[in-house]
């Protein structure tokens, strides 16, 4: 539980540079959290969240990562995927890269844009 608690604090610490880092813009994280837009920027500035909106905004920033798949939805998902390399359905990984590579400098630009 230690631990646990400690990452909490970790994540209300660093906050501000979470949501820089994200590639989210910062309107977008404001409307899914449900706080008004000035009340945000205090609670960011002060590092206040309530353990609630910290949930929330990490649900919108990272949507993915919070979904409790099951063992049997996981394995399904592997099998799904095997049929499809042995069926030519893969991206060769240089490809995935150079994706990968073009939206991170999207971002970066955008984010700039933004400053």
């Amino acid at each position: 539980m230690i631990a646990e608690i400690e990452k909490y604090i970790e994540i209300q610490n660093n906050i501000d540079q979470i949501l820089k880092d994200s590639p989210f813009k910062m309107s977008y994280i404001i409307e899914k959290s449900g706080i008004k837009k000035p009340t945000f920027f205090k609670k960011l500035k002060e590092k206040r969240f309530t353990p609630e909106e910290l949930l929330t905004i990490s649900q919108t920033i990272e949507p993915k990562q919070w979904r409790n798949e099951t063992k049997e939805e996981i394995l399904e998902s592997l099998k799904r995927t095997e049929e499809d390399f042995r069926n030519g359905k893969g991206i060769p990984g240089e490809v995935v890269l150079e994706k990968f590579k073009k939206r991170i400098e999207k971002y970066k630009e955008d984010a700039l844009r933004n400053i």
